[in-house]
């Protein structure tokens, strides 16, 4: 009997283990220590993004490629410092086009001066990425809190971490599974493209002027007539890496179902968004999705973002509480 239970008992260490990090976050995390700390967050979304509604989609953008790398622990808000000797994440290709930073450090001082160490960084950018979804009339999630911020940001990581524009299905799939989500949380997470803006160079100009490493040549699988607009009236080189093109043409300031739309019509800006309908899977998923309803797609969307908050989050005694978010306390 002794064994027996004893075996159980390791089981459930391990399990408790594995579990730790998530079951440490939790709806109101700080209702006694800061308790209107979610509040001051909501305000100051509400008084400022409806004014610059286009933040919300970097916002979101920001919070994913965060999670992505040494999970949701705010490392892609740390600054280069000599004493670290780190090119840290900010500077990586993927987030070179990430903005927002200075909102979060508002939102930071605010939070800061209510209660000074006691929020986040990390928890600061989920909230911030879900209050500005919802005031722009896109899905409400859950947030648990409790996660804390990290002390390492290397810049050759988020070029590793972070799903590229460029990825095929299986290299998609790999990246998603590496981080515990699924082909569903996939499609899902994609969605968020609806709302999302690109830069030609080097978003995905390489599929109108240079696929395959071959110049002069266009993806095949890119709808001809889209590609030809694309290169007539935005991207006109190969090089632009300032013109601006919406991922959901006519419909990207609002969070709907006409970017799986586009996806059918073969008008994905990204190989990646192409990518999802190169697999029975992801196709079927997206076919479900806009057979049903808009609400429909909220619900999921919303399992699929509380999920990648989870990533890999350190609560507890891991980490700390940066005093400012694009530094290590000192």
């Amino acid at each position: 009997m002794y064994t027996f239970g004893y075996f159980w008992l390791v089981i459930l260490a391990i399990l408790g283990a594995i579990n730790s990090s998530q079951a440490d976050l939790q709806l109101n995390f700080y209702a006694k220590t800061c308790p209107k700390a979610e509040e001051i967050v909501q305000d100051y979304v509400h008084e400022h993004i409806p004014n610059a509604p286009s933040l919300a989609a970097t916002l979101i953008r920001m919070h994913f490629h965060d999670c992505f790398v040494r999970g949701c622990d705010a490392s892609i808000l740390l600054n280069f410092t000599s004493s670290s000797g780190n090119q840290t994440e900010k500077i990586a290709i993927p987030n070179q086009t990430v903005r927002g930073f200075d909102f979060i450090d508002r939102v930071k001082g605010l939070v800061e001066a209510e209660c000074p160490g006691v929020v986040s960084c990390a928890d600061i950018i989920a909230l911030v990425a879900r209050d500005s979804i919802v005031v722009t009339g896109g899905p409400f999630w859950r947030v648990p809190t409790g996660r804390r911020d990290g002390q390492i940001s290397n810049a050759p990581e988020a070029l590793t971490n972070i799903p590229a524009p460029f990825f095929n299905f299986t290299q998609l799939q790999t990246s998603f599974a590496n981080k515990g989500l699924d082909l569903r949380d996939l499609v899902l997470l994609s969605g968020a493209h609806t709302i999302g803006i690109a830069h030609c160079f080097p978003g995905f100009s390489n599929r109108l002027y240079n696929f395959s490493g071959i110049l002069g040549n266009q993806d095949p699988s890119l709808d001809s007539e889209y590609a030809a607009n694309l290169k007539a009236r935005k991207c006109k080189t190969i090089n632009d890496t300032t013109t601006i093109v919406e991922m959901d043409p006519g419909s990207f300031r609002t969070f709907d179902l006409s970017y799986y739309r586009l996806l059918l019509k073969r008008r994905g800006l990204f190989q990646s968004d192409a990518a999802l309908i190169t697999s029975s899977t992801t196709l079927s998923y997206i076919n479900q999705l806009l057979q049903g309803s808009l609400l429909n797609f909220y619900q999921e969307f919303a399992l699929s973002m509380e999920k990648m908050g989870r990533i890999e989050v350190k609560t507890g005694s891991s980490g700390e509480i940066r005093k400012h978010c694009a530094f290590v306390n000192s």
